[in-house]
């Protein structure tokens, strides 16, 4: 046997972990302090790796939790601290905003929250933007509890934002709180991931004697009955309360300080079993987004399995042929591909492939990138500064004297008024804007993003089993289409009696006329989506008579070998 570290936990402390399967492993080097003892395994940590990349890869992720005490105008500042500290998912507590939905926060960040009370308590989970599209389903059980899961290259990501009573409340408020958190866990299959960001208002305390198998010894102080009751939870669902396996100094274990206290209250906690994935946790001091509370944030490494990147689509910048010069451009250059001809040929396959081929020439193609949000364009850089000399102001957080309290407060309301001006700013442009046309299309802009960000589920996926379980592998997928459709095909249902006697009228259609088409096309509304021939309405108006003439042969000829 041979000891890796000084800070020594037993192995008991890692519930499902042997020294067998781990082996002689110091996790300090990954940015924890986990240390365990055991035989160095065979092979040695360059096997250990060589294996995992045949496996598969790695997905490093950042979770978070915040009680943020409201979310009313701390929204981009929030997903500021979240940018600088390169946190992916983050669960908020005390939101205080009424309403069930989802809304963007900028820089890319969402929040899917849900209150009934704009005055207390409030919920919500937000993600960083590569993450948004990868929601399956939103829970809101209620003000105090609500679930994300999240498919994550295949694996499923259970997050839990949970607000329990204050140690005042009845005790009816509190148990109303912990069996909705046992719904939620109980509805989760025992496969999927689940990490809880909560603030749970108790102390789990200093020390782990008779609770190893739930938690380290790392908590601050003594524990009280509210503590008790998450050690219990912890027992009930098999998971390891994460903050407390980690040797840190107080300040970074302490998520809690107003007045004299100093606490421990907000936790994260994820099943026993991936414990090994979590090689960090400690609370992130020198914030200012929230005015008691600290942000604790875990390091969780998944592991998934390869897969081909879906290719980015570029697609031809047609809007470009609203400018007559583009539109000029573009039909001397596809003149020129037709070899100097003015009339374009009868072939449709010939004359298409020249048309795209000339717009991705002249036009250009997009970078298949999503454009950047636009939901805080007031985010300014006299806010930004304002912001930056109140998280600087944070000393009086450890110097506690009576002249850094009172910097601190004058620049929180320094704060509020440029945020407050920055929007006035903002929203005086777009009411001058609205008298014009461009305006009117930033109104509806603005709608389509407020609606669409507003939607829990961007897109649909993935496929459930009979018994309600999310499908993720190919073979599965296509397994579950199979049983559907063989159900769907051999199912027996009433037929209408077709009508005997019917007589068909047969008669020749007129041709379609040049004037039939030239109207058609002037009815047509520009900016529409193309079809599958990549070709949009602008095309066929910005070649004029030529476009004309083409499309009423090719309809004709359709015509023809349809009689």
């Amino acid at each position: 046997m041979r000891i890796v570290s000084t800070n020594f936990i037993p192995d008991r402390s890692r519930p499902g972990l042997t020294t067998t399967a781990i082996g002689a492993v110091d996790l300090q080097s990954a940015g924890g302090n986990w240390a365990t003892v055991g035989r160095r395994s065979r092979g040695g940590r360059r096997v250990r790796r060589q294996r995992e990349k045949r496996k598969g890869k790695s997905v490093g992720l950042r979770i978070g939790t915040l009680n943020v005490g409201t979310m009313t105008g701390k929204g981009r500042e929030l997903a500021d601290v979240m940018e600088r500290r390169k946190v992916d998912i983050l669960c908020v507590q005390e939101t205080r905003w009424k309403g069930s939905k989802a809304r963007s926060i900028g820089a890319g960040f969402k929040l899917f929250y849900y209150g009934v009370d704009s005055k207390r308590n409030g919920v919500g989970v937000v993600l960083k933007e590569e993450f948004v599209r990868n929601v399956l389903e939103v829970k809101r059980v209620s003000d105090r509890v609500m679930s994300l899961k999240l498919e994550i290259e295949g694996v499923m990501l259970n997050v839990v934002s949970g607000y329990a009573p204050q140690v005042g409340c009845e005790l009816e408020e509190k148990e109303r709180f912990w069996s909705e958190l046992d719904e939620v866990m109980e509805s989760i299959p025992t496969g999927e991931r689940v990490v809880i960001g909560a603030d749970f208002n108790g102390h789990v305390g200093e020390g782990n004697t008779g609770d190893e198998e739930v938690m380290g010894k790392f908590g601050v102080k003594e524990r009280n009955l509210e503590g008790q009751m998450v050690v219990d939870f912890a027992k009930r669902m098999d998971m390891g309360v994460v903050n407390t396996y980690f040797q840190k100094r107080e300040e970074h274990r302490v998520t809690y300080k107003s007045g004299g206290r100093r606490t421990q209250v907000d936790y994260i906690l994820c099943r026993r079993g991936n414990l090994k994935e979590i090689s960090d946790c400690k609370v992130v001091v020198g914030e200012s987004v929230a005015r008691q509370h600290r942000m604790v944030v875990c390091r969780m490494t998944l592991m998934v399995c390869k897969k081909k990147r879906s290719k980015i689509e570029k697609k031809t910048k047609w809007w470009k042929l609203k400018k007559e010069e583009c539109c000029e451009e573009f039909r001397q250059k596809l003149r020129q591909a037709l070899g100097g001809q003015v009339v374009l040929p009868d072939d449709w396959e010939t004359t298409a492939e020249v048309i795209r081929e000339t717009g991705r020439k002249v036009l250009g193609v997009s970078s298949g990138r999503r454009k950047e949000d636009k939901e805080t364009w007031w985010w300014n850089e006299e806010v930004q500064d304002s912001i930056q000399r109140k998280r600087l102001a944070k000393k009086w957080d450890m110097d506690r004297t009576e002249e850094n309290r009172q910097e601190y407060k004058e620049l929180q309301r320094r704060v509020k008024r440029e945020v407050s001006k920055a929007k006035q700013k903002a929203y005086d442009e777009l009411y001058t804007r609205l008298d014009t046309r461009e305006g009117e299309k930033d109104l509806y802009r603005l709608a389509r993003q407020r609606d669409r960000d507003g939607k829990d589920v961007q897109q649909v996926r993935v496929i459930k089993d009979r018994d309600g379980r999310v499908l993720t592998s190919e073979e599965s997928v296509q397994r579950r289409w199979k049983e559907y459709f063989e159900e769907l095909m051999n199912e027996e249902n009433e037929r209408e009696k077709r009508v005997e006697g019917v007589n068909s009228v047969e008669q020749k259609v007129d041709k379609i006329r040049k004037d039939e088409v030239r109207k058609a096309l002037k009815r047509m509304k520009s900016g529409k989506a193309v079809g599958p021939d990549d070709i949009p309405v602008e095309v066929w108006k910005c070649l004029g008579e030529a476009a004309v003439e083409f499309l009423a042969n090719l309809f004709n000829r359709v015509l023809e070998k349809l009689q």
